[in-house]
């Protein structure tokens, strides 16, 4: 992603969701997908994955598509881990993935976080059954999905406090291993 779109990515979602912000770091060059207001349930947010898609498509890559919280400690563990190690995973991250950062908060409930994907959008609960995710039930932060380019899921990840805690576990995700 170029400089100018990272710095208008930045300030579109500062505008559009008042105190959401970008957590990935930012030496993966996130594309960083905002929230927009939706029709669905009242107070709605929808992630709209197609434009990520799109690019994924375009540059034969993956999509590892994180949904963190801009107030979950778990999330800035996590995001803490990989500015820490960064020298380590950018170069993995970048050979087969686009990174996607969607931005949320713990207050935002699962009714109402709406995921759009090739032209359907589910609420957060029946997008986790679309993608045969266990944690259907559940609204877990930080959550990772590993996507093809046509948004086929590649793998069950895990979620929540202590995921991919060393850079080993890192790069086994990363080479889908299970």
């Amino acid at each position: 992603m170029s400089r100018i779109r990272q710095v208008v990515a930045w300030a579109c979602l500062a505008t559009a969701w008042p105190g959401a912000m970008a957590a990935f770091p930012s030496a993966y060059a996130p594309i960083v997908v905002q929230p927009v207001p939706t029709n669905q349930a009242p107070q709605a947010q929808e992630f709209d994955l197609t434009p990520a898609l799109k690019q994924a498509r375009q540059q034969h890559k993956r999509l590892y598509v994180y949904l963190g919280a801009s107030d979950c400690a778990y999330c800035r563990r996590y995001e803490g881990f990989l500015q820490k190690h960064a020298a380590e995973l950018v170069a993995p991250f970048a050979k087969d993935y686009l990174v996607v950062d969607l931005r949320s908060q713990l207050s935002f409930d699962a009714p109402r976080l709406f995921i759009k994907v090739n032209g359907r959008s589910l609420p957060y609960a029946d997008f986790q059954r679309s993608i045969n995710d266990e944690r259907a039930r559940l609204l877990v932060y930080p959550s990772v999905w590993l996507f093809d380019e046509e948004a086929r899921p590649l793998m069950q990840m895990p979620a929540g406090a202590g995921t991919f805690e060393t850079v080993p576990e890192q790069l086994e995700i990363l080479r889908l291993e299970q």
